[in-house]
């Protein structure tokens, strides 16, 4: 009994051997191989090339009219005749609206009456002072009598003119606040009337880059109302800082076309505030702080060396190098921890 116990212990012995010998024979002459030729550390990499990037400014604003007015009758009294379509397009002095004016016509007819009859002894009395017949006096009441009543139809006719609202400039109406019949006063608001062609933009930037700013920078913006990306043009800027958020108000101007934008929307802005020529730009990842300041890994006669460097404009995912390095030198983007200085490595160089 124990010794076929032990039999079967020793073949069971002997499949065990058979099966891991070779593997061990194999794991053997792997790291015999791996012993003379050790792998060399696989890096990504980036090729430095000079390229112009815009320095950029992201911040909100809102789209208002060029022009815009709140239409208010300057008199008070009673709306005879209204002559807009709510929403439609004016011209320049067209007639928006009528108040009766009955009382004033009226006035004006009876001071032209007098007008003339004063323009008649004018005339009289002019040619008898001429023949000496009558005196200067007279003539002087007559000539005063005369330009007193010119002046009063002058005044009634400025009145009348007052009766009439007419757009003071090219554009469109808003909604209607009276009906005919409708007692007006110099309170009441009658319609609006704006023009977007062009459009403003109104947007603020923080006060460290106020030096930056210049009139005719370019400004990106887009509304959530179209896809579309519009460009314009900051034409002003406000003298002074806002005291309470510390940012310095700029307004730009779109020439708005087609009319597809509307004053009042919210607007993304992207403010350009220059343009740098032949800046070399390397990846976010690829700077390491340094105690003196920062520094890159590059490859130098096919070895691993650190550069110190100056940067400059920093965006979403890189950074501008200043000084330190050149145009076509090989930097490091990954395996920073484990690099060092003399190390030969297997570069991946990528976009």
């Amino acid at each position: 009994m124990k010794k076929s116990r032990i039999i079967s212990l020793i073949v069971l012995f002997a499949l065990i051997l058979l099966l891991f010998l070779p593997k061990m024979f194999s794991a053997k002459k792997t790291a015999t191989a791996s012993g003379s030729a050790p792998m060399l550390l696989s890096v990504d990499a980036v090729v430095l090339k000079p390229r112009t990037i815009a320095n950029k400014v992201y911040t909100t604003g809102t789209l208002i009219a060029s022009e815009e007015v709140d239409l208010r009758s300057e008199i008070t009294g009673k709306v005879s005749k209204i002559f807009f379509q709510e929403g439609a397009n004016v011209q320049r002095n067209q007639l928006l609206l009528k108040i009766i004016d009955d009382e004033l016509q009226a006035q004006k007819r009876r001071t032209e009456s007098q007008l003339r009859l004063a323009e008649l002894r004018e005339a009289r009395q002019r040619q008898l002072l001429a023949e000496k017949a009558t005196s200067q006096e007279e003539y002087d009441i007559a000539l005063n009598e005369l330009n007193s009543l010119k002046a009063q139809l002058e005044s009634l006719l400025a009145q009348i003119d007052r009766t009439e609202i007419r757009a003071p400039f090219s554009g469109k109406v808003g909604l209607r606040y009276v009906s005919e019949g409708s007692y007006v006063s110099p309170s009441t608001r009658i319609t609006t009337l704006q023009s977007s062609t062009p459009i403003k933009l109104d947007f603020s930037i923080p006060e460290k880059y106020a030096a930056q700013v210049r009139v005719n920078d370019k400004v990106f913006f887009r509304v959530q109302s179209l896809p579309t990306v519009f460009e314009a043009r900051v034409y002003a800027i406000e003298p002074r800082i806002d005291l309470n958020t510390r940012t310095i108000q700029l307004r730009a101007i779109h020439p708005n076309k087609n009319g597809e934008l509307i004053a009042g929307s919210f607007a993304e802005v992207e403010l350009v505030l220059q343009e740098i020529r032949n800046a070399l730009m390397i990846p976010s990842e690829a700077l390491v702080p340094d105690l003196k300041g920062q520094k890159v890994f590059t490859i130098r006669g096919g070895k691993v060396a650190e550069q110190p460097v100056e940067i400059g404009l920093r965006t979403e995912k890189e950074v501008q190098i200043v000084s330190g390095l050149n145009p076509s030198d090989t930097v490091l983007t990954t395996g920073l921890l484990q690099v060092r200085s003399g190390m030969t490595v297997s570069l991946n160089i990528r976009e």
